[in-house]
């Protein structure tokens, strides 16, 4: 799987990924309110991208 992905597919995949792992820590520091919800959909929207720099840089 990894020999085929160019660097640039790492890369954005590696600073999506710690995006939404950053996002999360803010949804679980922000339990009660509704910045839980921002982190929530921030972590979502940066793990969707991730997963789509993986397909897109694919060859």
């Amino acid at each position: 799987m990894a020999e085929n992905m160019t660097d640039r597919g790492v890369g954005l995949t590696l600073l999506f990924g710690a995006l939404a792992l950053l996002a999360s820590g803010v949804m679980a520091v922000g339990a009660p309110d509704q910045i839980a919800a921002w982190g929530f959909a921030a972590a979502i929207v940066f793990g969707c991208l991730a997963i789509a720099a993986v397909h897109l840089y694919w060859e």
